[in-house]
């Protein structure tokens, strides 16, 4: 094994978070950007129109509005932003393990914060899909930090095969799991879309994120592992070093994130009709390159912050959502359920994608708004306490 500068043994016990005032713009500023992201993936998510076939949990659209959500969404959403925060997860591991090395900690220590961390992200994760949200990714980055942090001390080498390795690997799964769902079998699949009985629907919810964390975990690993790549160079906090590798990050990642979606984006928009045999293999390729786009929505974040020379009152507020990404995340949930519960709502079988989209940019610029009154307050984000006290245990 390759040992990085980070490794040298230490003796003390860990230390704390690191203060918000000391956090870089970049990453904050994207955490922040791309839970809009977030907000529009996961809403189509929750849209089951009576007689309509899904792909990945998409309605295939037929009217145009609703095309034009669903292409714009496979292409520039799905799968895209939440390799964005697999990445920055993975990045802010390293964070953690270098602000624990400055403090004297020495590995053992570190590894055990760093799984305890991933350990309470699960059990959040899974009460968050039982009460709230199916789709959690909660927990899912929590099995990563559980499985894969002994990553975080390998040589740069080893970490990049394998990253791309595990984004083989993901892309596979992810393809498998994306062939058509036909109407008839929708309810079956998502039984709590037509669940009446609270308690039946959270026992649903909770069985299935046994089955999708693990998966959504795979997926997400190629991106994570090149997000502890990236902290190494602290790529997103010291973005005016790393100029040029960012240029050619946005450049290439993007148009070819836009490009491998195209396919996948012909039939969940209704353009193409398919069978899994011809979903499938486009899928595959939408995939692969989601792990080009996330990152490379990032990096276009970080150089965009060379720009800002003094923070207004947008990108203060977009900062403030990053620094409270966790409880802005939980928000939109509860903005899900009170819209789509069946016993609340139930607008999951009437509403448009179009509508999906309206709903998903209202919900994230009130979290935003909510965010920033929090900052001028001088409050944290409570399940970003939460999470601290957990970890820290103080």
């Amino acid at each position: 094994m390759t040992r990085t500068p980070l490794d040298q043994p230490r003796t003390s016990t860990a230390t704390g978070p690191t203060a918000v005032s000391a956090r870089a713009l970049g990453p904050d500023l994207a955490r922040g950007l791309l839970l809009l992201f977030i907000a529009f993936a996961n809403t189509h998510g929750l849209l089951h129109p009576p007689g309509v076939d899904e792909i990945r949990a998409t309605p295939v659209a037929s009217a145009l509005p609703d095309r034009i959500a669903a292409f714009l969404g496979t292409t520039l959403v799905d799968g895209r932003s939440y390799t964005m925060f697999a990445a920055l997860f993975g990045y802010g591991m390293v964070q953690i393990m270098r602000r624990q090395e400055s403090d004297g900690v020495e590995w053992r220590g570190i590894r055990k914060l760093l799984r305890r961390r991933g350990r309470w992200m699960v059990v959040l994760g899974v009460l968050h899909a039982v009460l709230l949200y199916y789709g959690d990714i909660l927990a899912a980055y929590g099995l990563l930090a559980l499985v894969l942090v002994p990553a975080v001390r390998y040589g740069n080498k080893r970490l990049l095969i394998t990253a791309g390795v595990w984004t083989v690997l993901g892309a596979t799964l992810y393809a498998f799991f994306s062939a058509p769902t036909d109407a008839a079998t929708i309810a079956t699949v998502y039984p709590w879309t037509i669940e009446h009985n609270p308690l039946e629907a959270m026992l649903d919810r909770g069985v299935t994120i046994l089955f999708t964390a693990p998966l959504l975990a795979v997926t997400a690993a190629g991106a994570f592992l090149f997000g502890i790549w990236a902290a190494r160079l602290r790529l997103f906090e010291d973005p005016a070093r790393h100029q040029q590798l960012l240029r050619r990050m946005a450049v290439i990642g993007i148009p070819i994130s836009f490009l491998g979606g195209v396919p996948l984006a012909l039939y969940t928009a209704g353009i193409l009709h398919g069978t899994g045999e011809d979903v499938v293999p486009v899928a595959f390729l939408h995939s692969v390159a989601g792990f080009a786009g996330g990152p490379a929505y990032a990096a276009l974040i970080a150089l965009w912050t060379l720009r800002i020379k003094q923070p207004g009152r947008v990108i203060t507020a977009l900062q403030a959502t990053g620094q409270r990404s966790l409880t802005c995340y939980l928000l939109q949930s509860v903005v899900w359920a009170v819209f789509f519960f069946p016993y609340l709502l139930d607008f999951g079988h009437t509403m448009h994608q179009w509508q999906a989209a309206i709903l998903a940019f209202a919900t994230w610029a009130l979290t935003v708004l909510g965010a920033e009154l929090m900052r001028r307050r001088g409050v944290r984000g409570p399940f970003e306490v939460l999470l601290r006290k957990l970890t820290y245990r103080r």
